[in-house]
């Protein structure tokens, strides 16, 4: 046997030690151990001796800048704003509308005067719209109410973005007139359509893309 074949098989015994000593090592539980430190886990080291640290004071999320007070909050100087945060549009209400139909009307009814279907069959009243009280509210305060609910009524934060809040918000609003409005608040073309019985034009379609932001039973 020559000394190259000697050679050459000690270094294929050296590798499979290798490789044995690999697979043994795999089988441990360093990895499975490895220190770390589980949510609220008390700490040693660590200020204020817990694995959870508070957020840095002023610390702002990616994408949750929401530095316009009113768009995001319904609120100017901290009081509910009076005005919308961006102009309303026709595509505006029309989306709005659609949204009040989806998240709304199952409580308050497609005209806003608290008898929903949910209502028919045994829920909680809901509010009328059109009571004094609501036709006067400020729209930062509708803003609030669907961002943080109000008594029986759940926030709706989580399922309707910021600006078809304000959409919702001008929709009712429209909905408000239509029960108080006087045939001097008719456009004279609509009136005037409305007289003589005439079709009314095809509604724009409800986009949501009007404005570029965000994208109790009251």
């Amino acid at each position: 046997m020559t000394s190259r074949t000697i050679s050459l098989r000690r270094l294929v015994g050296a590798m499979a030690v290798c490789a044995a000593a690999a697979g043994l090592g795999a089988c441990r539980q360093d990895m499975h151990d490895a220190p770390r430190y589980d949510p609220f886990e008390a700490s040693t080291v660590l200020p204020k001796g817990a694995s959870a640290q508070p957020l840095v004071a002023g610390t702002i999320a990616r994408g949750h800048l929401d530095d316009d007070e009113q768009l995001y909050t319904g609120k100017v100087n901290g009081q509910p704003a009076t005005t919308f945060p961006f102009a309303i549009t026709r595509a505006d209400l029309d989306r709005g509308q659609e949204r009040f139909n989806i998240y709304c009307s199952p409580c308050h009814g497609r005209t806003g005067e608290g008898n929903g279907m949910v209502v028919q069959r045994g829920y909680r009243q809901a509010a009328s719209y059109h009571i004094d009280r609501l036709r006067q509210a400020p729209v930062g305060y509708f803003f609030d109410v669907i961002t943080n609910g109000f008594g029986v009524m759940p926030d709706y934060r989580a399922q309707i973005p910021v600006d078809d809040r304000w959409r919702i918000i001008a929709y009712v609003r429209a909905l408000q007139l239509s029960h108080h409005a006087a045939t001097s608040d008719v456009p004279a073309d609509e009136l005037n359509r409305l007289m003589t019985g005439a079709a009314a034009p095809a509604a724009a379609p409800a986009g949501g893309e009007a404005h570029s932001g965000s994208g109790g039973h009251e």
